[in-house]
């Protein structure tokens, strides 16, 4: 914390904003971890003086401080918790989160929609600002793709936790046979990075124009201002169709782009340390990190944590923090 503040009192140190912005976001971070850690102490400390009077003197009005202290102990413990567990580079940014359907043809569409809602309603509820960047309909339901910029502290910190395969078991509504069908769909998060932890070069892009599919309904504008915009030296491919205006599709697009970049650079690190973890799993059966059973019991299980839940609807209404806190702080 030291070497950081004196950094920030360096002539010059707002000469590059960005740099200056993560600076300043990195040392608050910092300053919560260690406010947190302080609270904890001081609660202990006043814990065990209370705790050594209550056993000497035999006073059992000292019971009801006692509990008091006992709760805002855990309270504090439940924060230092959070900020340790949530103390990457980038916890603490907007995040990008995008869903793709598995094989599987309008049921597994039809998942990708229902995964797209449930974090929507999850985003208003921790009072998140959402904006849907791009949406390709479903043939005949649901969607093919979806990219959703979430706003707000923590954003990515917690919505890491949802990144893999998502498995769905249900009596599928569009199967006259009513038969029971498994179907699959990725959720893929990245945090929105600055532009100085990126540098991307104008003569690596392919930028393309073209009319919007139209058919998203209220999450898309009916325009020809869409764009597409390839990376050609990773083969990164990222669309926007969501605003009126050609040049915020652009500015969004490129934002999207910045972040698959980043997560790209990261994979790539990754794989140069170690020789796992390198390969995107298939989203198929084997390689969910969480099922979603409705029939023909509601049983709702993360199998990195073996953390489950049998109130279906409650989760699909948005209420997965109980899965993502059990990853997190597990």
């Amino acid at each position: 914390m030291d070497t950081i503040e004196a950094q920030t009192m360096k002539s010059g140190f707002w000469n590059n904003a960005e740099d200056a912005k993560a600076i300043m976001q990195r040392m608050a971070q910092l300053k919560e971890q260690i406010e947190s850690y302080l609270r904890f102490v001081k609660e202990t400390e006043e814990m065990d003086i209370l705790i050594q009077l209550g056993t000497e003197e035999d006073e059992l009005s000292l019971i009801p401080e006692i509990e008091n202290k006992l709760s805002t102990l855990e309270k504090d413990i439940q924060a230092l918790e959070f900020t340790m567990a949530l103390s990457g580079p980038h916890d603490i940014s907007n995040a990008f989160l995008t869903i793709h359907p598995g094989a599987g043809g309008t049921e597994s569409c039809d998942w990708a929609s229902m995964l797209l809602r449930m974090y929507l309603r999850w985003t208003e509820n921790k009072g998140y600002q959402t904006n849907i960047i791009d949406f390709l309909p479903g043939d005949e339901a649901g969607v093919k793709g979806v990219t959703v910029q979430v706003t707000g502290e923590y954003a990515y910190g917690y919505l890491k936790a949802e990144k893999g395969i998502h498995r769905l078991v249900r009596i599928s509504p569009f199967d006259a046979n009513k038969r029971r069908h498994t179907s699959f769909a990725s959720v893929f998060v990245m945090p929105e990075v600055e532009d100085v932890e990126v540098e991307i070069n104008e003569d690596d892009l392919k930028i393309d124009t073209y009319h919007s599919s139209g058919a998203g309904g209220q999450h898309v504008n009916v325009t020809d201002s869409a764009v597409r915009i390839t990376h050609l030296p990773t083969g990164t491919v990222v669309t926007c169709q969501n605003e009126r205006s050609q040049h915020k599709n652009k500015a969004s697009a490129m934002h999207v782009l910045r972040a698959r970049l980043y997560e790209y650079q990261q994979e790539q690190q990754k794989e140069t340390m170690s020789k796992i973890g390198g390969e995107k799993k298939e989203i198929a059966w084997g390689s969910q990190i969480r099922s979603y059973v409705f029939q023909p019991y509601t049983l709702i299980k993360d199998h990195r944590t073996g953390f489950e839940m049998g109130d279906i609807q409650k989760v699909m209404d948005g209420g997965i923090s109980p899965f993502i806190e059990a990853y997190l702080f597990g």
